[in-house]
């Protein structure tokens, strides 16, 4: 009977510590958090996709109450989320320019070719490392879709081997510039339908053999831009969306066809009703 008493109270002593122990370090180590997280946090979408260069939601919603971020520093949130979390912030949702990906390649079936039959893993990263020239261009879309497959918006597909954008779906994340291997995917300004489709980097009569529809950096679309806003650098012409004017000299003179013609973006609620 002594013994059972002794456990007992040896149990309930050992408690009281613990429990004592729990309390202090509750104390010692406790940190305030503001209520605002969670309330930033409830507008935030949820993807946590790490576009907005933090580790996901909550660590944004932390970030923004700490004005480590701004309030509209989501780009799948875009405008309404940061509306709402400025409100919440009481501070006032400066207007960002939204933009979409842009794929810069034309090079479809019909313009270039397979030069062998891949069979290993269907993704754009595997079949780079592999080492082995899927198609004839070396700068060209790989076509496999690991960007279609990363977009939450679903906004890219593959359409005759090469990348195509809904431009309307997407919401700038980044995750397809991230996962395209040969980075042939941008973030553009929406409004701007103006870009060059194409990377090869190559000198133009190597890249007539590979693809009839690349930039064979003939400066023409240079010399026709009256902004200054198109340079050839490295063989393929680049687009200086700040300068374009999107007045289309520099489509219209293009002998490949490989820049976009400066078509009027319309709103994205027409896009995606067409």
């Amino acid at each position: 009977m002594q013994i059972i008493i002794i456990a007992t109270l040896s149990l309930a002593i050992l408690g009281i510590v613990v429990g004592a122990a729990l309390v202090y370090a509750g104390r010692a180590f406790h940190v305030d958090v503001d209520e605002r997280e969670a309330m930033v946090r409830e507008c935030l979408p949820g993807n946590n996709c790490g576009a907005c260069g933090f580790a996901g939601c909550d660590a944004m919603a932390q970030a923004i109450v700490k004005g480590e971020a701004p309030v509209n520093g989501c780009p799948v949130g875009g405008k309404p989320a940061g509306d709402r979390i400025a409100a919440i912030m009481g501070k006032e949702a400066q207007d960002v320019e939204r933009k979409a990906a842009f794929v810069k390649c034309k090079g479809t079936c019909e313009v270039t070719h397979m030069q062998g039959n891949y069979i290993g893993i269907r993704d754009c990263r595997s079949a780079a490392l592999s080492g082995l020239a899927v198609t004839d261009c070396a700068y060209g879309c790989l076509g496999f879709g690991s960007c279609a497959k990363v977009c939450p918006e679903g906004a890219i597909k593959v359409v005759n081997g090469v990348a195509v954008v809904n431009r309307a779906r997407c919401v700038a994340c980044g995750l397809c510039v991230k996962a395209c291997p040969r980075g042939l995917i941008e973030l553009t300004p929406f409004k701007n339908r103006v870009a060059v489709q194409c990377s090869n980097r190559d000198r133009g009569p190597m890249v007539n053999k590979v693809c009839s529809a690349g930039c064979i950096g003939c400066g023409i679309c240079q010399k026709q831009c009256p902004a200054g806003a198109i340079s050839v650098e490295n063989n393929v012409a680049h687009v200086d969306y700040e300068k374009c004017t999107q007045c289309g000299a520099c489509a219209a003179k293009c002998p490949v066809k490989v820049i976009t013609l400066p078509v009027a973006a319309p709103a994205p609620e027409a896009e995606k009703a067409g």
